[in-house]
């Protein structure tokens, strides 16, 4: 440990972790705030804290489980001439619930029925389940890149840690923000549909680089951005 603390590598690998822990955890933002703004307004902070918090366990036990995460690369089953592992399967599964998840979302909000809904038609119970098929899906995703930047459990495990606490404390800010913005809602259950769409992907052994969707949401956040300060200005006397 001392070695560590003491290493050049290690804090350079522990500050590059935490930034990739933070983008890939983007996504995982997005989808807490529009999971607990289905729920009544002094209910959501509890849900946001029990969402990131089982997705901090969630990665902690994975990370400590790396033997057991590798193995689920390996092929399983065999259909149509490709092999698939656990790890296509969990990802398979996880992008058709993200692409049901938006699309239903979407669909509420084209035909006016979000502002009915929201606070009264979700529970507790079904908000921390949805998180918690969200979290096992991205949590594996997580635990592989953080394999591939550094060998120390410390400093990966020290790394989640890190960009999961500055995630609480940006998901409140995140979560309002969307909230009052229809159009950023709808940005960001487009987001969705790309990562949905990035998983189901993966899982056919089609990789679409992260790269090219964070572009992509980063492009369109800006134009947002600039839409925004476009309709203050013509909102001025």
């Amino acid at each position: 440990m001392l070695a560590l603390l003491t290493s050049v590598d290690a804090w350079i690998a522990l500050l590059t972790l935490t930034v990739l822990e933070i983008v890939l955890g983007i996504d995982n933002i997005i989808f807490l705030s529009l999971a607990a703004n289905k729920l009544p307004a002094p209910r959501r902070p509890a849900a946001r804290r029990i969402g990131l918090s089982l997705a901090l366990v969630l990665r902690i036990i994975f990370l400590s489980s790396i033997a057991w995460i590798i193995s689920l690369s390996r092929p399983v089953l065999s259909l149509w001439g490709h092999d698939f592992s656990w790890r296509d399967i969990v990802f398979f599964a996880g992008g058709l619930f993200l692409l049901t998840k938006s699309t239903r979302e979407i669909r509420s909000m084209v035909e006016g029925e979000e502002h009915t809904a929201t606070g009264t038609g979700a529970t507790m119970l079904s908000v921390i389940v949805q998180i918690a098929m969200f979290d096992i899906v991205f949590s594996i995703d997580s635990v592989v890149t953080a394999v591939g930047m550094t060998e120390h459990l410390a400093v990966m495990i020290a790394a989640v840690v890190l960009a999961m606490v500055l995630m609480m404390a940006a998901s409140g800010t995140v979560a309002d923000f969307v909230e009052r913005n229809p159009t950023v809602k709808m940005l960001a259950l487009s987001f969705l549909l790309l990562i949905g769409t990035s998983l189901v992907a993966d899982a056919a052994h089609f990789h679409i680089p992260r790269e090219y969707v964070y572009f992509a949401v980063a492009f369109s956040g800006m134009v947002e951005f600039l839409n925004q300060r476009a309709a203050a200005q013509k909102k001025k006397p």
